[in-house]
Parts: C-alpha cells; structure tokens; sequence
C-alpha cells in the first residue's frame, strides 16, 4: 500500500517571503512556485492572504474596510459551501440507508 504525503508546513516567513518575491518579481506567478517548490495554487492562495493592492491616490480608509469585508464575506462563503456540501453528503448517505 502507498503511504499519503505529509503535508509541508511552511513559515510564516517563507509565505510572506514567497507572497514578496512573486508580486515583484516579472516572472510568471507559475515559473516563481516552481523555482520555490510550492504549488502554484498555494502560492495563488498565499497572495490572496497576504498581499493587499497597492493604495492609489485618492483611496480611503473606507476601501481598507472594503477590503477586509470582502475578505470576510470570501472564507464565510467557502465555509458555507462546505457545510453544503457536508449536508448533501449526509442526505443521500441517509436516503440510502433507508431504502
């Protein structure tokens, strides 16, 4: 039988570091993960987390706010989709069980 990878756990550091090196760099976000040894998706992942836009002239406290609202509203809305998900899971599980 083939054992399952652990995941890697990376530093806080490393991510921060790696978020840095791929919004700067002029290379592709792609080449950068794979010169890192990270999954593109992870890294994607990383800069979502970690990266905030650059403020232009004129932006206000009100679009921090903006931000971090739909920042919120994104991980509520994953987290509800998995408890959707979990839900429908549990539903056919049960349809089945009583047939």
């Amino acid at each position: 039988m083939s054992e399952k990878k652990k995941p890697v756990e990376y530093t806080a550091e490393f991510r921060e570091s790696a978020v840095k090196l791929a919004v700067e760099s002029a290379h592709p976000i792609s080449q950068t993960a794979k010169e890192l040894g990270v999954n593109k998706n992870t890294l994607y992942t990383w800069i979502g987390q970690f990266h905030r836009p650059v403020k232009n002239y004129g932006e206000t406290v009100a679009d921090e706010h903006i931000y971090d609202e739909v920042k919120r509203l994104r991980l509520e809305t994953r987290r509800l989709k998995e408890e959707r998900d979990i839900l429908k899971k549990a539903a056919a599980y049960f349809v089945r069980s009583m047939a």
